[in-house]
């Protein structure tokens, strides 16, 4: 299992590399200007209006583009996890059907899967560690094939759970994390108050869950430690759904190029987010084979 870095709003930081433009956000004049003092505002056809009506219309205009921005920018965030899950989906699937998975514990045994969990950790902690220095291509890239060997790695759970439970948990997982988004993104509760107290839970649920694997006969305590965990999970869904949103206020006038970066990082936040949830309602509702 595996856990995403949470970054925080910076903005201070200054890009490197990477000058591609995006159409979409190409033509958007304010992403190219680093203060509000240098919006292109302040154009000859708006000097002549000497009323208060016409600098408010002004100002309007400017609020609402910049809010229109950032609904596009949360919407890309959360098309990027759609795309991860899907190709998670479909690689659990394939292993499932072709017993590739099977096979390759069969070839590999212990030392294969855990060098694929180390692979997977590895992979998510450089992604949200070095996404800013690396071109955009490859951060999706890297993106996808961590989505691919996640799902790869979960389709073991064919093994232990009939399909309709997996159904119902997934259908269950998707219309929770809707509602905690939706949520998130309409109250005036500040989540990200609440960065450290969940970042300090995730690492004592993260030592608990390694001490029970091994003792054994412990299933009531797992039942236990699943429940915190889709609690905390519910909570970092609602942290990443505000951090999101900070994040592309905070890196909005650096341009096109770095939103596409902001957008990969905040979908395997919530990525992680989705599939732990997952996980841990299986755990705690699904029926075993």
């Amino acid at each position: 299992m595996t856990f995403g870095q949470q970054p925080q709003p910076n903005p201070n930081y200054e890009p490197q590399g990477g000058n591609t433009m995006n159409a979409g956000y190409g033509a958007q004049p304010q992403y190219q200007y680093a203060d509000a003092g240098q919006r292109p505002y302040g154009q000859p056809q708006y000097a002549y209006a000497g009323d208060g009506a016409g600098a408010a219309a002004i100002n309007g205009q400017v609020a609402y583009s910049y809010e229109e921005a950032r609904r596009v920018s949360i919407t890309k965030a959360y098309g990027e996890m759609t795309i991860g899950l899907v190709v998670t989906a479909v690689v659990a699937v394939l292993a499932q059907l072709t017993g590739a998975y099977y096979y390759f514990l069969a070839a590999t045994g212990t030392i294969g899967l855990i060098g694929l969990c180390v692979v997977q950790v590895a992979m998510a902690v450089i992604l949200g560690a070095r996404i800013m220095k690396m071109g955009v291509g490859a951060a999706r890239v890297m993106f996808y094939v961590y989505a691919a060997l996640m799902g790869f790695t979960l389709s073991s759970i064919f093994w232990v759970y009939d399909l309709g439970s997996i159904g119902v948990a997934l259908g269950i997982t998707a219309a929770f994390f809707f509602a905690l988004t939706m949520f998130s993104l309409t109250t005036k509760f500040d989540m990200l108050k609440l960065g450290p107290i969940l970042m300090v839970g995730l690492i004592v649920l993260i030592i608990s869950q390694l001490v029970l694997a091994f003792i054994p006969g412990v299933s009531g305590m797992t039942k236990l430690m699943c429940a915190v965990g889709l609690i905390l999970f519910a909570g970092m869904t609602m942290y990443d759904a505000q951090s999101t949103r900070a994040l592309f206020e905070a890196y909005e006038s650096q341009g096109p190029e770095m939103i596409k970066r902001i957008s990969i990082l905040c979908a395997l936040n919530l990525y992680l987010d989705f599939v732990n949830m997952f996980l841990y309602i299986l755990q705690l509702f699904g029926s075993r084979d």
